[in-house]
């Protein structure tokens, strides 16, 4: 190896919890060693406008060695490597329906056990805005997505085109079925999507409910703050990861923080940490596309810089563990306990070593804590969205691996192999 997702409504209150004490975002962080590197993606013509996004990991019922990493990179598709970085398959996105319309763009990937007797990996095609569902079976995946397969989001292909599509993604299931929550961009919602067995063993799906986070907040100056965002856009959410055995949803909203809420969406989400922009004002200038920020009010968060992406969990015996998230404005990843109140613990970053770059603007990660061959102790997969050494002009991202103790062992969390199996 080298080591070199029109539905019934829920208009729910929203809680805000207290800071979380811990190391600012500035502090000194760690820096963990990658282990391995995959290939490059280039978002370019000539490389099929591969551009890296999210990863997920498939353990191997028998030989954890055979387990796979599955990976999206929106318009060039999904692709499957083994443990040593190695591409095993790609399936391109999908081509547009017409000449005017969009095309297929897989923007995050999410691991299923036991649909219908199989395991799937779930994506989210934000350019058709559909799920596209592949069964795997001895680390080798197979397109089993229902061609009858309906819009979450949209009802025409002329709304799909305006680009409010499916985007952040999270499987999961419970004794009622097996579920996908999706959100979709450029809005604040998130949409629960039941999964079902279709003929000839494809998979299909249908919307249950949909749940919009707020766009806007009251600070405690008594002023309204909201984001800055291009003219019409809300505050998405990417990043999402779902706590099985607490049926519990947390989603990144990318701008504002971290939210806590029951996986059905029929509860009360609370915001468990802020982005430090949080509360920042901030003026749209259409010439340069960006915000320029105002005086900072200090209302914000001390451990996530926006925009706040990936979301992972690591799971222990007894519902205990540590949720990650990526601080994507400083190349960091957060840590939080996964217990009641997600305290904050620490951060880390995946730096350079051996001849593999260092982790930056890092969309999507996962971990799992079971041995996975050399990763015996537990692994951990991060986007890289500046791969580098690039090739001159052209934009290059892949996905780091890196072994779970030597996280653990810099921010002195515990190594668990034993305690949870995601087959369980």
């Amino acid at each position: 190896m080298r080591r070199t997702p029109r539905p019934l409504l829920v208009a729910p209150t929203f809680a805000l919890a207290c800071g979380l004490a811990g190391p600012a975002a500035g502090a000194s962080a760690p820096s963990i060693d990658p282990q391995v590197e995959t290939p490059a993606l280039y978002d370019d013509e000539a490389g099929g406008n591969a551009n890296g996004d999210d990863p997920a990991i498939w353990l191997h019922p028998s030989d954890s060695g055979d387990s796979v990493v599955a990976a999206t990179a929106k318009e060039g598709g999904l692709y499957v490597y083994d443990l040593d970085g190695e591409q095993l398959q790609h399936f391109p996105a999908p081509a547009p329906p017409g000449p005017d319309d969009e095309p297929g763009r897989f923007n995050n990937v999410d691991v299923t056990y036991g649909f219908a007797g199989r395991d799937l990996a779930v994506v989210s095609d934000r350019g058709r805005d559909t799920l596209r569902f592949y069964a795997i079976s001895d680390g080798r995946l197979t397109d089993v997505t229902d061609p009858a397969a309906p819009f979450v989001f949209n009802t025409s292909q002329e709304e799909v085109n305006e680009a409010r599509t499916v985007y952040g993604l999270a499987a999961w299931k419970d004794g009622t079925g097996t579920y996908a929550l999706v959100s979709r961009r450029h809005t604040t919602s998130i949409g629960l999507v039941k999964l079902l067995a279709k003929p000839g063993g494809k998979v299909g799906y249908q919307v249950i409910r949909t749940l919009d986070l707020p766009a806007s907040f009251t600070l405690p100056n008594g002023q309204t703050w909201a984001p800055c965002l291009e003219p019409g856009e809300l505050a998405q959410v990417e990043g999402m990861v779902v706590d099985q055995q607490r049926d519990v949803l947390y989603a990144a909203q990318e701008d504002v923080g971290i939210w806590r809420m029951p996986a059905g969406l029929t509860g009360t989400p609370v915001l468990v940490d802020k982005v430090k922009e949080y509360g920042v004002p901030g003026v749209y200038d259409p010439e340069t596309e960006e915000c320029a920020p105002g005086a900072d009010p200090g209302f914000g968060g001390a451990h996530l810089s926006a925009d706040v992406e990936g979301l992972t969990i690591y799971h222990r015996e007894n519902g205990k563990g540590y949720l990650l998230a990526s601080s994507q404005g400083d190349d960091h990843f957060a840590v939080y306990r996964r217990e009641s109140g997600n305290a904050f613990i620490g951060r880390f970053r995946i730096g350079a070593d051996d001849g593999i770059d260092a982790v930056e603007h890092s969309d999507g990660a996962a971990v799992l804590n079971v041995p996975l061959g050399d990763f015996d102790e537990g692994l951990f997969v991060a986007h890289d969205g500046a791969q580098t050494p690039a090739q001159p002009d052209r934009e290059s991202t892949n996905f780091k691996f890196a072994e779970w103790d030597d996280i653990a062992d810099e921010l002195d969390l515990d190594v668990d192999t034993g305690g949870w199996n995601p087959r369980d």
